[in-house]
Order: C-alpha cells, then structure tokens, then sequence
C-alpha cells in the first residue's frame, strides 16, 4: 500500500484529470482478476468481486482520487513532481487504502474460497474536491447504482489530530451541508468627495457582513450547527471612486436540512432589506453544494461493533463530534444505506526531519500518515467479512 501511495502522491492529479490514478487502479485490479469498468465520470474507477451461485447481499466501498491545486511544502522523497498540484487531502491514501482491501479480498477468494454469495462493489471515485458538481454527482448522472446495484455503502476520511489508527463513528448527521452565495449590491458610482450624487454600495455589503451573523445567531435553534462565512469582499479600484458595485461571497454550512433551507430563505431576504435601506439593489446567485452526509444507524452500529471487537473501545470514538466540512459521499449515502468514517492521521509530525508539524488538511505541509494504512485496510476487510455474515439489512 505503501509504494501505491507514494507513486499517486509523486504524480497528483486534479478532479476529472486523474487518467494516471485511474490507470493504476484498473490495472491493479484487472492482475487480482477483478470484473474492471472505466471512464465512469470520464476518469472514475469500479472493481467488482462476485462469488457463490445466488445473488446475495452487495456491498459498496468507495474510495476518492483526485488532488488540489497546492504547491507542496513537505521536502518529503515522495513529494509532488507536478508544479502547483498536491495531494494535500489524503486521497492517495484512500485509494491506496481500497486497493489493499482489493488484493487481501481476491487473495482471500482465491486461496480458500469465500462463504456464501455476495458481491463486493469497489468505487474509485474522481473530484470529490470541486465542491459542487463533483465526481459523486457525476457518477449517479451516468447510473452508477443502477450499473453496480449496492445495498450497502462504507467510506474513510483520514483526520489530523486523531490519534494514529483511532476510528471515529457517528450516526446520523456527521458532515455539513455546502452551499455558497455571491451577493451583488449594485449603486451608482460616482466622485469620492461627492457622495450625496452617488448610492454607495459599500454600504449594504458592510451592513450585511454584520447582520448575516444574527441569522445563525436568532434564527436558528443554537443546538443546531451553522455557520455563515464571508469569504470575500471586493469594490472598488481606487481610494477617491465611490464604485458602482460591491460583492460578497459567502459559504453557508449546517448538519440539518431544515435549516439549510431557514438559511438561504433568510440570506436573501437580509440582503435585499440592506440593499433597500440604501438606495441600493442587490442581485444574488445561489448555488446549492453537497448535502447533510448522514450516516445510517445500522451500518454504524456494525461498524462500531466490528472496530471495537477488533481492536478495543480505547481505539473507537463513538459518536464522534459532527464536522462542518463537507464531503460529496453524501450523495451516494442519499441513495445507498451506509456508514462514512474518520480514521486517525495522527499530528503530522511523523516525518522525522521532514518540514512537518501540525497542520490540517489542504495545508501545504500535509502528509497523509502511511502508519494509519494497515489499521483502515484490515478493518474494511473485517467489516466485509461482518457485513456478508450479519443479519442486519439497512
């Protein structure tokens, strides 16, 4: 696993870009005799195992592949050779990751048969970064669980901070929903030392960084998490031009549909209301991003049940704490009953020598931790081996 995620490391590729990644992964799978189809979202990967002679359960595990535009500052051997491309995310090592439950599982079938009848359903998904439109997206567009029927779905998310190897579960709502908002407060621009000829819109904009705040803070229930980001503010090209327009460009998270909703509903309205109080209008371009990731009660439930009895409550953090970040697995989790997990990545300091310390993802100095590799492969494959003996159905 290790030499994989080396050689995907050395050679990042973008979101829809990653023909290299994918080659790898198809050949991989294809020398473990795997059933391979390729070009799924032009670049995505997925391997099918069947054995025994009825249908039985079917399970999906997926694994992302792309990379971001970061120029890497880790000094690693292995580091990025791709001016401006990184994998600052940890992809590498997901794939890696799958491609070892990959061999042990052909290996398994192989060597001594498996029990029973089944089918295992790997997913090598491409551009889970985009943010919006992404590779999950895709591959539901082109009919990937009506290609590849799932009755179940597991995935990982290495986390810096967690201690090396530590699983962590949550049911439910665990990751955020994205959506982001570009708000447009149009005036009428004019001579800086003539103001009363002009409608600044600097002012709603201003006005409007501060009373977005008072919507998470007054119209949602404070149990609920939210959080409302102005990520940008731009007007203007010089000091004595009032300008004819400023914008702001915001990210909206929460864990709950109904508030997503509450959010934008309020969002618009707010902005409006401050464009009007100052002679102003305002235009705004709202886009929806990934959805609440929720995790299926039951399939956490044997996750966590199969982590402990492997390797010990002291390893196991169940339920975890909800993130704010966002994931596109979601939508494969909106069709398919399943479980998304964190496994540790530790403090990133275990590079001795190397330019590392303490980072979180999309840092330039990230290293995904190949110590954490072992630990998520051989649980997956427990869990393979729990999921086609149990008898919970989702």
């Amino acid at each position: 696993m290790k030499a994989w995620r080396h050689q995907i490391h050395q050679h990042p590729e973008l979101g829809f870009e990653e023909f290299s990644t994918s080659r790898l992964v198809a050949a991989q799978l294809r020398e473990w005799g795997y059933e391979v189809h390729t070009g799924i979202a032009i670049t995505g990967v997925v391997g099918i195992l069947r054995w025994g002679d009825e249908p039985g359960l079917r399970l999906g595990l997926r694994a992302d592949m792309d990379a971001l535009p970061i120029q890497e500052a880790t000094g690693l051997p292995w580091a990025s050779q791709v001016d401006g491309k990184m994998h600052a995310c940890g992809h590498d090592g997901h794939t890696a990751i799958l491609l070892g439950v990959a061999e042990t599982m052909a290996r398994r079938q192989r060597e001594q048969g498996l029990s029973g009848s089944g089918t295992l359903t790997l997913i090598f998904q491409p551009a889970e970064e985009l943010g919006g439109g992404g590779g999950a997206q895709r591959m539901l567009e082109e009919g990937l669980f009506e290609r590849f029927p799932c009755d179940a779905l597991f995935a990982l998310h290495n986390f810096p901070g967690v201690p090396v190897g530590k699983l962590c579960f949550r049911e439910g709502a665990f990751m955020a929903s994205s959506d982001t908002a570009r708000l447009t407060f149009v005036g009428k621009g004019g001579h800086g030392a003539l103001p009363q000829l002009s409608r600044d819109p600097t002012l709603p904009a201003a006005a409007t960084v501060l009373a977005l705040q008072s919507i998470v803070g007054r119209n949602v229930d404070p149990s609920l998490v939210s959080v409302i980001s102005v990520g940008r503010m731009q007007a203007g090209t010089s000091a004595n031009v009032i300008p004819n327009t400023a914008e702001l460009e915001l990210t909206i998270r929460t864990l709950d549909p109904g508030v997503r909703d509450t959010l934008e509903r309020r969002i618009r309205t707010l902005a409006r209301s401050q464009a009007e109080a100052f002679d102003c209008q305002c235009n705004i371009d709202y886009q929806r991003g990934y959805p609440v990731l929720m995790n299926d009660p039951a399939m956490t439930r044997l996750a966590v049940e199969t982590a402990r009895e492997q390797f010990g409550n002291d390893h196991v953090e169940a339920p975890t704490a909800p993130l704010t970040g966002s994931e596109d697995c979601a939508y494969f989790l909106e069709q398919v009953p399943g479980c998304y997990f964190l496994v540790g990545n530790g403090d990133n300091g275990h590079q001795a020598g190397a330019r590392l310390g303490p980072c979180s993802l999309h840092n330039p100095h990230y290293d995904f931790n190949d110590d954490c590799m072992e630990t998520a492969a051989t649980f997956l494959v427990k869990l393979i081996s729990r999921y086609f003996d149990q008898s919970v159905q989702p």
